[in-house]
């Protein structure tokens, strides 16, 4: 939790630590008290079975944030190799099968891509990020890294697909970068900066109004 400002808070719609570490790293600056799931016991477990990222992050965050009756903010994330016409895109997380670890996922993109030429590597990752008002409309905003998949495992920090995906314009794989350099150039920060002026603004509303109500 960032104990920053009481008077406007946002729940994190997501049991991912990893998400929840980087998010919080990111924003560290921001005048927002960001809560988590654990915040909220029997909060939902949303069923991601959109068939694209903007969906499931729309999905997690309305849900989310009807049952908190708080605002929410959702992420989907995922990998696309144009050679394998976009996989695992939406899938990434399960690519390897249901309960995969992400060895199990890297080691599979590998194996698809065995022998194939430096122009059959290139990838993307894609963050849609979703920010949901209890009974009212869900925003969403992209960001994007692009890069390329490597022959082999790189690096030990990270996580999910971050020691197979290499940043060419640095020379390493996202789990060869310390985590400020990496939030400082991901796709998750990109869409967080995309969606801060919104967050921002939201803010300055409430406690405008909040104000006006206690003259």
């Amino acid at each position: 939790m960032n104990e920053t400002d009481d008077s406007f808070k946002v729940v994190l719609a997501t049991r991912n630590q990893n998400k929840i570490k980087e998010i919080l790293a990111i924003f560290q600056d921001a005048p927002i008290q960001f809560l988590t799931l654990d915040d909220f016991p029997g909060a939902p477990d949303v069923h991601e079975d959109a068939t694209t990222l903007e969906g499931n992050a729309q999905k997690k965050a309305y849900e989310i944030a009807r049952f908190t009756q708080q605002i929410a903010l959702a992420d989907d994330s995922g990998l696309e190799v144009a050679f394998l016409d976009g996989m695992p895109g939406v899938i990434s997380a399960r690519f390897a099968g249901k309960g995969c670890s992400f060895s199990d996922n890297n080691q599979k993109l590998l194996s698809l891509l065995k022998g194939a030429p430096t122009e059959h590597r290139k990838a993307r990752f894609r963050c849609v990020m979703a920010l949901a008002v209890p009974g009212g409309a869900t925003l969403t905003v992209e960001g994007r890294l692009d890069g390329y998949i490597t022959d082999r495992p790189r690096g030990e920090d990270g996580f999910g697909y971050d020691p197979v995906f290499l940043v060419p314009e640095v020379g390493k794989t996202l789990a060869e970068m310390g985590p400020n350099q990496k939030n400082a150039l991901s796709h998750r920060f990109k869409a967080l900066q995309a969606i801060r002026p919104t967050l921002l603004n939201l803010r300055k509303s409430i406690l405008d109004s909040q104000q006006k109500n206690a003259l």
